[in-house]
């Protein structure tokens, strides 16, 4: 926070400072009480929706030099005008978020060593977060910061691999972070194995109950109170989630085929998949740990090819919960747009 003094002799400025700066402080106090709560519930802004959209020709190569007189843009069927139009090389705020829990300790270096790489592959303009998260809860290791050394020094210092895994909690604590950077595209790149600690003892509790040939289906991923608030607010802040799953929270990997392990497993790789799918971003599996490099340029790659539109929603003033679909054409029959696929106007 930046310090500043008011001469004495200026008690007219000097009464006004204090009355702002108590205004503030009260504010903040509010923000913080109203995030502890636990269940927050998060207001979609639906009067206006941001897309981050993702352009492939027949062959899959994307196309990056597109404009906006490319894109139509429907939601419910409707067509929308497009109010803004952002093309591939824009600069985005994302947010670089390491898993550092226990089950991390053993490949910290290999997690370094890509993020590190991840740098060398974004544009100087892109402005970066890096946030740890273990069993001692959410850190932030550096705030918004287009400093390359800067940013290669919190990476270095990231703390060794311990206890639980507050994942929604980070996510939700990275969103908060981005709904600070204004109009700026947005995005979210995370390192993690999926398995929530909080979420996957609702999970086992489920499962527990479940009989016993239902325990393969018995936990309803989408329905996830964490996951729920996360989309919504990624909904709110047009932000676009990357999960990079690492293998230790692969349910095909698992030493023992116990049903309701797998089980929960399942579920928490399913939610990395819908936060990918929901927000417009891509799920990358690693398989081994030297795919780590290859994987984190094949993100920024991503990155560098989504374009960003911005339409108005045709009910601006409606939050009756339900469901918009959106459905992003374009002008030129050979080429193919993907981008999220809706919201929950809420």
């Amino acid at each position: 926070m930046n310090s500043f003094s008011v001469p004495a002799s200026v008690s007219l400025v000097a009464h006004r400072a204090s009355v702002i700066l108590s205004f503030a402080l009260l504010l903040v106090f509010a923000t913080g009480v109203f995030a502890q709560q636990p269940d927050e519930v998060i207001t979609t802004d639906t009067s206006l929706v941001q897309l981050n959209v993702g352009v492939v020709d027949k062959s899959g190569n994307s196309v990056t030099t597109l404009s906006r007189n490319d894109f139509v843009v429907y939601e419910d069927g409707v067509r929308r005008t497009i109010l803004s139009f952002e093309p591939t090389e824009a600069p985005f705020s994302l947010v670089l978020m390491l898993d550092m829990s226990g089950s991390t300790v053993n490949f910290r270096q290999q997690i370094q060593g890509a993020a590190l790489r991840f740098l060398d592959a974004l544009t100087p303009e892109d402005r970066v977060a890096v946030v740890e998260f273990n069993g001692k809860g959410v850190k932030s290791l550096l705030g918004f910061s287009t400093d390359r050394r800067k940013i290669a020094y919190a990476i270095t210092a990231l703390a060794s691999g311990a206890g639980e895994t507050p994942l929604y909690e980070a996510l939700k604590f990275s969103l908060k972070e981005l709904g600070h950077e204004g109009k700026r595209r947005k995005a979210i790149v995370v390192l993690t194995d999926g398995l929530d600690t909080q979420v996957r003892n609702g999970d086992r509790a489920i499962v527990v109950k479940a009989p016993e040939a239902e325990i393969g289906t018995a936990i309803k991923p989408e329905t996830t109170s964490q996951v729920v608030s996360v989309l919504n607010q990624a909904d709110r802040e047009g932000v676009t989630i990357f999960p990079l799953a690492l293998p230790s929270g692969d349910p095909k990997r698992l030493p023992l085929p116990d049903p309701s392990i797998t089980a929960m497993y399942a579920a928490a790789r399913t939610r990395l998949q819908l936060l990918a799918d929901r927000t417009g971003g891509r799920m990358h599996e690693i398989r081994r740990l030297d795919d780590l490099s290859r994987l984190y340029a094949q993100v920024a790659a991503d990155l560098r090819a989504l374009y960003t539109v911005t339409y108005q929603a045709p009910n601006p003033g409606s939050h009756d919960g339900k469901w918009r679909e959106i459905r992003v054409e374009m002008a030129r029959a050979d080429l193919v747009a993907s981008t999220k696929p809706g919201y929950f106007a809420r």
